[in-house]
């Protein structure tokens, strides 16, 4: 295994979760890629979400939760898929690729309970994502090296840096993102050794807070070889007199490794405003707390490519639209999600 410290990103992990602020709501996801057969066994889902209302007189109300169980096979079909509410539409994705075009097929056939901004929506919107992302438990674990062919990306399975392995052409897949530049450390490694080197993280901190046993909702153990995908977003009510409400987002990707040692894998912080009377994001800035390659964080400035951004259009846009090396494929997915506060906004309004 081939460990470039010298190539790191950032690794200042995030050690805690902000406070819940009255009159404030709080989505939190989770989707724990295990491995429970072994490193080359079916990919587990365990994916559960939950919205949060803190009131103004600082009660809490669970306003929303859904979960998503699933198998998928090493080459990432999926297999098996349950979810909360329940939509036997998707019973149709049997057999589809979790990758390219899953979130075109999903999109074709949501019906309420999984439309755009349910919790479902999103637990299915970023189930490619970390089904990609689960992959750097094989990269960790020495698994790739050993893939059959028909397990390993190619042009109808496409893969990044979390999934995929040594390969003679692997050096022409240049310029994906930020970190995958052709110029980038990562990049000029496999062209001169034609291996893939490993980022390693430092260890991930415990999000949940003692003192607020709501602040997450509960989650399973992430076992060995397992890969945790987390996001956070708050949504606050505006000061008195100000038109803009406040967003606080966190976003952490985090695996275990053999010895039971959970490290972050990716992690980002967003924060910024949002004018739901006019449905349009206002300013956001983002930043890297941890990330693989020392060029990553050249992706943050894109975050600012959403200012004024109208939220309807803001997962069609992002996922058309940012691609390159000055973007980052999980800051977008985090960007996507922003979507989600038009939602949120009515749960919050609903109590006043």
């Amino acid at each position: 295994m081939d460990v470039l410290p010298e190539a790191a990103g950032p690794q200042d992990t995030v050690t805690s979760t902000a406070p819940r602020r009255a009159g404030s709501i709080r989505r939190t996801t989770n989707i724990d890629s295990l491995r429970i057969d072994g490193l080359r066994g079916e990919i587990v889902i365990d994916a559960r979400a939950r919205d949060l209302r803190t009131n103004p007189d600082g009660t809490c109300d669970v306003v929303g939760t859904a979960s998503l169980q699933a198998r998928i096979s090493p080459a990432h079909d999926l297999l098996s898929i349950t979810t909360f509410p329940v939509v036997p539409a998707l019973h149709s994705l049997l057999g589809r690729s979790v990758g390219p075009g899953f979130r075109s097929r999903f999109n074709a056939v949501v019906t309420e309970g999984c439309e755009d901004g349910s919790l479902l929506y999103l637990l299915l919107d970023d189930l490619p994502g970390a089904t990609l992302v689960s992959g750097y438990a094989l990269v960790r674990g020495g698994a790739l090296e050993k893939a059959p062919h028909n397990e390993r990306p190619s042009a109808e399975r496409p893969g990044d840096a979390s999934t995929v392995g040594p390969f003679p052409d692997f050096g022409a897949q240049g310029d994906i993102c930020a970190g995958w530049a052709h110029d980038a450390s990562m990049m000029v490694h496999v062209r001169e050794t034609g291996s893939l080197p490993m980022a390693l993280g430092p260890p991930a901190p415990t999000l949940e807070e003692e003192d607020d046993p709501m602040s997450w909702h509960a989650m399973g153990e992430l076992t060995r070889h397992g890969v945790r995908r987390r996001r956070r977003l708050d949504l606050v009510a505006p000061p008195e007199g100000d038109p803009d409400h406040l967003l606080d987002l966190h976003f952490r990707d985090s695996h275990v490794d053999e010895q039971g040692s959970e490290t972050t894998v990716h992690e980002y912080t967003v924060s910024g405003t949002v004018d739901l009377r006019a449905g349009r994001i206002g300013t956001v800035s983002a930043r890297a707390h941890v990330l693989p390659w020392m060029e990553c964080p050249g992706a943050l400035a894109s975050a600012q490519r959403i200012d004024g951004m109208e939220l309807s259009e803001v997962r069609s846009r992002v996922r058309k639209e940012f691609v390159g090396r000055s973007t980052c494929t999980h800051l977008n997915d985090s960007l996507r999600s922003l979507a989600d506060v038009t939602a949120l906004h009515r749960a919050l309004d609903s109590s006043a």
